[in-house]
């Protein structure tokens, strides 16, 4: 969340950037501004009052040594009320804090100030393209083509658990684990250093990596337990530093993680959810960093340009596109999304989020920095992005590279996979 202070100090630059994301801030920022004013007054009261039942406790003693009975016991009434007066304050101190913590929470992050306007994802701006789009002989949509070379099996897992849970077969699962190895191997070269988080993970982490109170109704809660399942690694990963001090020289920290990934809401009907484009349940590779506010957004167009070798080495045409203040994310401060065009489907397909959330997560998870030689600790910057969600990638692969003969494997994948043909 936003840090008090900046809201103090740019009053009129959070709710003018916040107008981008379609978010009127006004009176939520009157109101944190307004009820710090009060805690404040209540806690200079509260600092009096204990200052001065302090004093009395102290002259209490001397008076009965002194033998002034009579104003030792007055001092000793006055001490019984100032503790009601210091109880009240300290309640009504409490109730401040509480609705303050409320409206900073509710506060979106501040978009950057390169992050164009609009209202959804038909006004994102596209930046860069590349890669050859494909020349089919044959044309058939992935979930044809899943069931013709028995790749996966969507009804057995809805007997199983219910839509939107798949069961991948045969070559489909190790296509499925070839490209899991693949993304995580491309991580490791580029430096980041793998982890395996749990699956679920409890509210605070939820908190701290801004899901909880934002995306409860997406996320799946085991009740029992008050835990949830995680909808992408960069939840555990990023929880990792919660509650840590960093040295500035041990930044930037880059992980990278596999998981399943599981989200509630899968969409509505239609083509464009059908088959692997939208599912309850799902596989990805995350990378995440932690970084020093001078470095984080030379960190993002890293990042960026590492999502970017990763379709082009599987020989996807690609695009990205930065996402507009009403696509963006609450927690975000600027993403790019990296889409493949499926031929089959004549669509762009989402594969890849890349973020900077700025010191936005920090200031929940209590992430912080000191450089060397200082006593202060500061906020860090922490990034994340999808290297990669798999199900689009595993269709567009499918629908891209189908010929009269079978569905070809590109060739970076075969090593990892055994085979370069599904026949």
């Amino acid at each position: 969340m936003l840090t008090l202070k900046f809201i103090q100090d740019n009053k009129e630059l959070v709710v003018e950037r916040l107008k981008i994301k379609n978010f009127d801030a006004t009176a939520i920022v009157d109101s944190i501004i307004e009820l710090d004013n009060q805690r404040k007054a209540t806690q200079v009261e509260a600092e009096a009052l204990q200052q001065e039942m302090n004093t009395l406790s102290k002259e209490i003693g001397m008076l009965f040594k002194s033998g002034k009975a009579q104003e030792a016991n007055e001092a000793k009434a006055r001490t019984g009320e100032l503790k009601d007066k210091i109880k009240e304050r300290n309640t009504t101190l409490e109730g401040i804090t509480a609705q303050l913590n409320e409206h900073l929470v509710s506060l979106p992050n501040v978009p950057n100030e390169i992050v164009p306007p609009g209202k959804g994802e038909e006004d994102n701006v596209e930046i860069k393209r590349g890669g050859d789009m494909p020349q089919l002989t044959v044309n058939e949509p992935h979930w044809d083509l899943i069931k013709k070379y028995d790749l996966i099996d969507f009804e057995l897992g809805t007997k199983i658990t219910g839509a939107g849970f798949p069961v991948y077969k045969g070559k489909g699962a190790r296509l499925q684990r070839a490209l899991i190895n693949f993304f995580l191997d491309e991580g490791m070269k580029a430096g980041y250093n793998e982890v395996i988080p749990p699956l679920v993970v409890n509210e605070d982490s939820g908190f701290g990596t801004g899901q909880l109170p934002d995306k409860e109704g997406q996320m799946y809660h085991v009740t029992a337990d008050n835990l949830y399942l995680i909808p992408t690694a960069e939840v555990p990963v990023t929880n990792i530093f919660r509650d840590v001090i960093l040295k500035a020289s041990e930044m930037p920290v880059k992980h990278c993680a596999y998981s399943a990934c599981f989200r509630r809401e899968a969409g509505s009907w239609g083509a464009h959810v059908r088959g692997l484009n939208r599912l309850h349940q799902f596989d990805k590779v995350e990378i995440v960093q932690v970084a020093h506010p001078k470095e984080s957004y030379e960190i993002l167009d890293k990042m960026v340009a590492h999502v970017q070798s990763l379709v082009e080495k599987l020989e996807l045409p690609w695009r990205i596109l930065r996402l507009c203040g009403g696509d963006l994310s609450f927690t975000s401060a600027l993403t790019y999304d990296f889409e493949v065009y499926s031929a089959a489907q004549e669509r762009w397909l989402e594969v890849s989020s890349v973020s900077n959330f700025e010191s936005y997560q920090a200031n929940r998870l209590k992430l912080r920095y000191k450089e060397e030689g200082e006593k202060k600790a500061q906020l860090a910057h922490t990034l994340n992005g999808s290297a990669l969600a798999l199900p689009r990638i595993v269709a567009a692969l499918l629908e891209n590279n189908q010929t009269p003969e079978g569905i070809k494997i590109p060739e970076v994948l075969v090593p990892y996979c055994g085979f370069d043909i599904i026949k």
